[in-house]
């Protein structure tokens, strides 16, 4: 019963990261296609990280790593895509024309 339950999780994950794939060649700018890398890897990623968890019997070697894993994922992922759109922001990467809200350039008018 937990193998199926893990390989759920692993076809949930593998569902995540294929749809954000095609987000990354479909959305229109660099902004919108760091978010749909984010989630692919927090979502997708993480939970393929636990279905292998449960596959592999809980708390053994394999399962551990698969969960220190996921920790270092749920940490670095969004501080990274967040680094990575200041960045391109500093850089002066346009954001898409029909984007509504720019809160980097509000806080930067805000620091002048």
């Amino acid at each position: 019963m937990i193998d199926i339950i893990g390989m759920i999780f692993v076809g949930t994950g593998l569902a995540f990261d294929v749809l954000g794939c095609l987000g990354l060649v479909r959305l229109p700018d660099v902004y919108n296609r760091l978010q749909a890398a984010t989630k692919c890897v927090t979502l997708g990623t993480c939970s393929i990280l636990f279905g292998t968890f449960l596959m592999s019997g809980g708390f053994t070697p394999t399962g551990f790593k698969a969960l220190i894993a996921i920790v270092f994922l749920v940490l670095a992922s969004p501080v990274a895509a967040h680094a990575i759109s200041r960045g391109a922001h500093r850089a002066g990467i346009k954001l898409w024309d029909k984007s509504v809200v720019d809160s980097y350039a509000e806080d930067r008018e805000g620091e002048a």
